[in-house]
């Protein structure tokens, strides 16, 4: 094998895509699949879109046609929902809850937020690298993943975890309520609660192109 070292002159229009509408078209619709697949195995949802609905998406976020756009995503991103009865510990459920047979919906809904095999995440820390990172909706324990998990076991550095006594007292919680926070997470430029759930999370508060991005901000 050869290869040749190109110093100057590189052949721009093989390497790089031209800035132009159709090459911002492109990596669109690439992300879109891209997130399709994190979250479900396969990017059929997006490729079994007709022509017309795969143009209709890209038209709705160039003309600023929320309407528009989410007429074609609400096919492929997956629904709210209710956290399942069988995912939250069974410390905390309440003996005054509905069995789950009598929660509207029945059983659990095949495009729920809470059934993708992951969330499509990118974290974007304050002058630094972005990460992009696939997020189980679910813990191994069988409770939600949440933003406070999630951060804690990727960024402990800025997120360090909270050991929490047995039996929490007033002096245990005045503690914890001065507990230094070093860092906060913004989505959507939105504070988000660190008990936020990461399926919940990347349902309602992902971009346009079905990322979920969590951008870091430092405590000052």
């Amino acid at each position: 094998m050869r290869l040749i070292l190109h110093l100057a002159s590189p052949p721009t229009e093989k390497l790089l895509q031209s800035p132009s509408t159709e090459a911002c078209k492109l990596a669109f619709m690439g992300q879109l699949k891209e997130a399709d697949f994190i979250r479900w195995g396969n990017t059929k949802r997006m490729t079994g879109l007709r022509k017309a609905d795969q143009d209709g998406i890209w038209e709705g976020i160039r003309d600023h046609n929320f309407d528009h756009y989410w007429r074609v995503a609400s096919k492929v991103t997956p629904t709210v929902g209710i956290t399942p009865q069988s995912h939250v510990p069974s410390t905390t459920i309440s003996l005054h809850n509905r069995p789950p047979s009598a929660d509207p919906g029945g059983p659990l809904e095949r495009d729920g937020a809470y059934n993708v095999r992951s969330v499509p995440v990118r974290i974007y820390l304050p002058d630094g690298p972005v990460l992009q990172d696939l997020v189980p909706p679910i813990m191994e324990d069988g409770s939600s993943n949440t933003l406070a998990k999630y951060l804690t076991a990727h960024i402990p550095l800025l997120f360090p975890p909270r050991s929490r006594p047995s039996t929490p007292t007033v002096a245990d919680q005045t503690v914890n309520e001065s507990y230094p926070k070093l860092a906060y997470a913004l989505v959507q430029g939105v504070r988000s609660p660190p008990e936020a759930e990461m399926a919940w999370l990347g349902a309602c508060m992902a971009g346009a192109d079905g990322w979920l991005n969590i951008c870091i901000g430092i405590e000052h």
